[in-house]
């Protein structure tokens, strides 16, 4: 009988630990040690028959057995396997993608279905981000899907239909990456904070060209499950299980100069403590990919705590989702300034609760010098919601050379001058665009030429095509809503608004954002002298307004400029025309943050119970006092007094109150 894997056993017995120390500062003091990728493979794991049934067939049909044998397993998956069996009591076995992961039903890893999308995003991207590194090495990379069918090109500039076009041949090429197989040239990733390992699995199952994928965590609880994932999916030649401070893991990668080629960052909350290890040990190029899901903090409720994390002040407003972006891009930025680097976003999304962004990362003396006039200082009116911004530096060029200088302002002055309202200081934040959209028109075409390869791939493509329609120059938003509360008049249509900007000679689009959003080059005065002519449309009570209200001094102006609001055929664009998944429903009930994993391996309280047993507390529950004390009041305790019964919180109670022999007093 194998002995049970225990990760503390493990490092004792290959010397990485020493008895009389702790844990934390002897990994904190060696760190972990990788073996190169040709020394990781592991053998394949056939589920028992409690389980599947029998062995899974691979993409071609054979069974794995039927495979040439790989040589001996690591050090680490060979005491894994020890641990390695059939779903224990208890676990359940979830399927995402290619992967398979076992996953214990006490919320001991975490693990959050919803985030899907994002693990599916995040593959998307990496392959046409390996697409690229490897093509400059001569190698391309073959994706299982995309030869059998037609390239199928989401082009939203031409027409409604989408072009076709032969898929592009990677098998002809003198060396091919496929996926499973271990790609000398190919990258390094590592996920620092892993939890189950799922991520990582998917890498090693749907991504082609990797050379080693690293699987980090400082939960040895969620270390012993990911070794068990690992060979449960045989992928034990690609990935690798570390039990770590991810911190410290990368400081160490970096001072070996041995650095990442992706580093992808899911904590759960914030991921600022990470932020200065992982600009450092990324290579040249290499591509960072970062969450954020304390969206709270970033979106305005607490600005002082944004700061602390983030180096910058968020404030409350319609923009916050975008404002988030910009404000993680800032202090990705501002990080890599410390070391002589500078970050160019890929691709930044925000969906569900949190925000998502794809970066790379460059090293270079004279870009960094440019870092202060990529950042802004936001001026939000208080009143009626307008927004200008400052930024910090300027670049002046002559010819071939550039002069920076500090910027003059302010662009506001001491109050608004449309309603005549403070305005609140927010930022630095991220002011130059916030996508490559030649690289993400690449993602798209990808996932054009091969459809079905993700379970959310038609939210993707939504997204995706929504980025490219947005102005990239144009920061932050309007949205109709607000513009109309401001002066209390009906909403106008979305076609309406953006006729009436297109009319008028300014650029519009919409934003992935948020789904009424406006983000357009016309300045505020336009956008109130818009607002002007629909309310002579539909006008107000304006003997109701206040004399100080933002309503009163908008609508106390006469508009310079008379508005349209004929539709144009330009106004609607062109995602919204395919009726292409832009903004998807709810993917399940109580979706959302999930509660965070405990180290004990407990089970917490769901949120969804949490929800029912603290809201609405001041309000009746109909049907269901199950959360109601039962404590009868004072006078059916005595027995007296006209409606006693009915004071009685519990109908249990009443007849034991009631029932007393004592007489009234």
């Amino acid at each position: 009988m194998k002995a049970k894997f225990t990760p503390l056993a493990w490092f004792m017995r290959h010397g990485i630990l020493q008895l009389g120390r702790t844990v934390t500062n002897q990994l904190a003091r060696r760190g972990r040690r990788f073996p190169p990728p040709e020394d990781l493979p592991a053998k394949k794991l056939c589920p028992s028959k409690d389980m599947e049934g029998e062995c899974p067939q691979e993409a071609n049909g054979s069974h794995p057995e039927q495979h040439e044998e790989r040589p001996p397993t690591s050090d680490l998956a060979m005491d894994a396997g020890s641990c390695t069996g059939p779903v224990k009591t208890g676990e359940t076995v979830i399927t995402e993608g290619k992967a398979k992961i076992i996953f214990p039903s006490a919320n001991e890893v975490f693990y959050n279905p919803v985030q899907e999308f994002n693990r599916d995003l995040t593959c998307a991207v990496i392959t046409e981000f390996i697409r690229l590194q490897l093509s400059a090495k001569g190698i391309q990379i073959a994706v299982p899907g995309e030869e059998k069918i037609e390239k199928v090109v989401v082009d939203l500039s031409e027409g409604e239909e989408a072009e076709s076009e032969p898929a592009p041949d990677g098998e002809g090429a003198a060396q091919a990456a496929a996926v499973g197989e271990v790609c000398k040239e190919g990258v390094r990733i590592l996920e620092a904070l892993a939890a189950s390992g799922l991520r990582s699995i998917r890498f090693a199952k749907e991504v082609p060209g990797l050379q080693a994928v690293v699987a980090n965590d400082f939960s040895s609880k969620a270390v012993e499950l990911m070794a068990r994932n690992i060979q449960f999916n045989g992928v034990g030649h690609l990935v690798t299980s570390s039990l770590a401070d991810a911190r410290m893991l990368m400081y160490q990668q970096k001072a070996e100069k041995h650095p990442f080629d992706i580093i992808d960052l899911d904590p759960y909350g914030s991921p600022a403590i990470f932020l200065d290890a992982a600009v450092q040990a990324v290579s040249e190029g290499g591509l960072l990919c970062v969450t954020c899901t304390d969206m709270a903090v970033m979106a305005g409720n607490s600005g002082e705590t944004c700061y602390s994390k983030y180096g910058a002040m968020s404030i409350k407003g319609k923009f916050c989702h975008e404002m988030a972006l910009r404000i993680i891009l800032h202090s990705l930025d501002l990080r890599a300034n410390c070391y002589q680097r500078y970050i160019v976003p890929l691709l930044s999304v925000s969906a569900d609760f949190y925000i998502r962004v794809f970066v790379r990362v460059f090293t270079g003396q004279a870009t960094v010098k440019a870092s202060a006039s990529k950042q802004a200082l936001l001026y939000n009116c208080v009143g009626c919601g307008t927004h200008q911004f400052q930024r910090l530096g300027k670049m002046t060029g002559h010819g071939s050379n550039f002069k920076y200088s500090s910027a003059s302002g302010p662009p506001v002055g001491p109050s608004c001058e449309h309603c005549h309202q403070r305005h609140q200081l927010g930022g630095p934040m991220w002011a130059e665009p916030l996508h490559d959209q030649a690289f993400v028109q690449r993602v798209l075409s990808a996932l054009g030429s091969n459809l079905g390869r993700f379970g959310t791939q038609d939210r993707i493509q939504g997204v995706l095509s929504m980025v490219t329609e947005e102005l990239s120059d144009v920061p932050l938003y309007y949205t109709l809503d607000s513009l109309s509360s401001t002066i209390h008049c009906n909403t106008p249509s979305l076609l309406q608004f953006r006729s009436a900007l297109l009319h008028a000679g300014y650029r519009v689009s919409l934003s992935h954002a948020c789904k009424n959003a406006i983000k357009t080059d016309a300045p505020p005065s336009v956008l109130w002298d818009i607002m002007r002519c629909w309310e002579r449309l539909h006008p107000v009570k304006r003997e109701r307004l206040s004399d100080t209200s933002p309503a009163f001094h908008i609508l106390s102006v006469e508009p310079t400029l008379q508005a349209s609001f004929t539709i144009r055929e330009d106004a609607n664009p062109k995602s919204r025309k395919q009726g292409l998944k832009r903004f998807q429903e709810n993917p399940e009930a109580y979706w959302g943050p999930k509660a965070r994993a405990k180290a004990g391996g407990g089970i917490s309280t769901s949120l969804q119970d949490k929800r029912k047993l603290h809201q609405n507390k001041r309000k009746e529950r109909a049907g269901d006092r199950s959360q109601v004390k039962n404590i009868p009041c004072k006078r059916l305790k005595e027995g007296s007094g006209a409606g006693a019964e009915k004071c009685c919180p519990s109908p249990e109670a009443a007849p034991e109150a009631v029932k007393t022999d004592s007489p009234p007093q």
